[in-house]
């Protein structure tokens, strides 16, 4: 069961201090970040820079709306006294944006075993649809930067929004920034992720996507359905693939009459070893699939909880969050007789080795062979 899921966020940034701080985070300028928990210092020098900014943020963000500061510059010479304003002004007190800050990340477990190389071809694919499923232009990214020196590797790319709209009042084109060019609403927002997940499962990449709403108050029924099924279908695999190969040891086991050994070796027969083998890492893949239970129940609690707030006398609704508490209780039990499984197989393994260990103190030496 994959329960990797693609993230990618989007953050308004509406004034210039904003922006200022936000750069001192990406570009880890602050002596501040020395203290901070969450970075490891030592590994900073391992982020990646896509698209690199050798200047402050502010400074980089002038270069790019250079030619919108200098018409703003040019109306403001025949603008009336009490309306005047700095392009400084203008733009921390316009309703739109400065910059848009794009997060794209995964959960944990996605970059377990993932080099250097591969974080970046990942990353290359997110940029990929900055570029052609947001149509920013590489002219408008003020910064790119891949984060190695936190616990989850994830992107911070800044863009600005800028545009040329026409102005109906004067019926010109003037630039603007405006975020909604390129992000409308949230179901616009939506619709992105959907690409954006796309993108990523046709370079190959094993990944859910993000439950839809999930900044919602209340998630859709079908989404938290969805989930226990998985759930639920990769439990009952991982019972039965347990159960095969535990009698296939038992079977083994049974036939197992007498094992020739020396003082530095144990012989068992290969087909004995081999099934052995197989129980040892069907346990090992049982016992990693438990964070990932565990962080599907949490997921699953809090929908519950959200659910929970729906109104009374929503009798439907009600009736399924039942329902789902039930399931989900189902599940915490299989998932704790799983974990019961593993103790009890460990402990077949110990006494399987206990009795070679007896074995070796009665029988005689003999060479060792491998039938």
């Amino acid at each position: 069961m994959n329960l990797n899921y693609a993230i990618f966020r989007s953050e308004p940034i509406y004034t210039l201090n904003d922006l200022a701080q936000i750069g001192s985070h990406n570009k880890r300028d602050k002596k501040f970040y020395n203290f901070n928990p969450n970075i490891k210092v030592e590994l900073s020098k391992d982020n990646i820079e896509l698209v690199p900014l050798a200047d402050k943020y502010v400074k980089g963000f002038k270069l790019i709306v250079k030619d919108y500061e200098k018409e703003h510059n040019e109306r403001m010479k025949t603008e009336r006294d009490d309306r005047k304003r700095t392009f400084n002004q203008m733009i921390d007190k316009s309703k739109n944006v400065v910059a848009d800050e794009l997060l794209f990340t995964a959960t944990n477990e996605f970059f377990k075993d993932m080099t250097k190389e591969d974080i970046i071809d990942w990353a290359n694919t997110c940029m990929d649809f900055v570029y052609e499923d947001l149509d920013y232009k590489k002219e408008q990214i003020l910064h790119s930067v891949i984060h190695l020196d936190e616990k989850t590797p994830h992107i911070h790319c800044v863009v600005v929004p800028l545009v040329k709209k026409l102005d109906k009042r004067t019926n010109t084109e003037r630039y603007t920034i405006s975020k909604k060019q390129y992000i409308r609403d949230k179901m616009h927002l939506s619709e992105l992720q959907d690409k954006y997940h796309k993108r990523l499962t046709d370079k190959g990449y094993d990944l859910e996507r993000g439950i839809k709403g999930s900044d919602r108050k209340h998630i859709k029924i079908n989404d938290y359905k969805k989930i226990n099924r998985k759930l639920e279908q990769n439990l009952n695999t991982r019972n039965d693939r347990l159960d095969k190969i535990m009698n296939e040891f038992d079977k083994q086991m049974e036939t197992t009459k007498t094992i020739p050994f020396d003082k530095k070796h144990i012989v068992v027969e290969k087909d004995t070893f081999d099934t052995m083998h197989k129980v040892i890492n069907e346990s090992k893949k049982v016992m990693e699939l438990q964070p990932k239970i565990n962080e599907v129940f949490n997921e699953i609690n809090n929908y519950t909880d959200s659910y929970n707030s729906l109104e009374k006398d929503n009798q439907k609704y009600r009736r399924e969050i039942k329902s789902l508490k039930t399931r989900n209780s189902n599940l915490l039990q299989e998932n704790n007789k799983l974990r019961t499984y593993i103790d009890t197989i460990l402990e077949v393994i110990k006494k399987f080795f206990r009795k070679l260990l007896q074995l070796v103190m009665n029988l005689q030496k003999t060479p060792l062979q491998l039938k």
